[in-house]
């Protein structure tokens, strides 16, 4: 699976579902605060986290999803980096 495919594929479960299969693993999704899902896993020996987009935020992807797209923001966990957002499956990394 390439690397956007992996995002969308994510994305989609993290916002749909209680868990996230990833090559046949299924990781729980977790709730941080009060409602945001989120779901770490390892791809190509590095670890990510998916977060749901907290609406809250005045920035661009917090309009986005009081508006009602579904946004997942994506971290590299060891450098706390933000990589990429996926929007309503559309994909956009950071630095590109």
């Amino acid at each position: 699976m390439d690397y956007p495919s992996l995002l969308r594929s994510v994305a989609a479960q993290l916002m749909n579902g209680e868990q996230v299969e990833l090559e046949g693993e299924p990781l729980p999704v977790k709730r941080v605060g009060s409602s945001l899902r989120t779901v770490r896993f390892t791809w190509n020996g590095r670890e990510y986290q998916a977060i749901e987009q907290n609406r809250n935020k005045p920035s661009h992807w917090g309009k986005l999803a009081r508006q009602g797209h579904q946004v997942v923001q994506f971290q590299d966990v060891v450098t706390r980096k933000y990589l990429a957002v996926v929007v309503d499956g559309e994909v956009t990394e950071y630095g590109r």
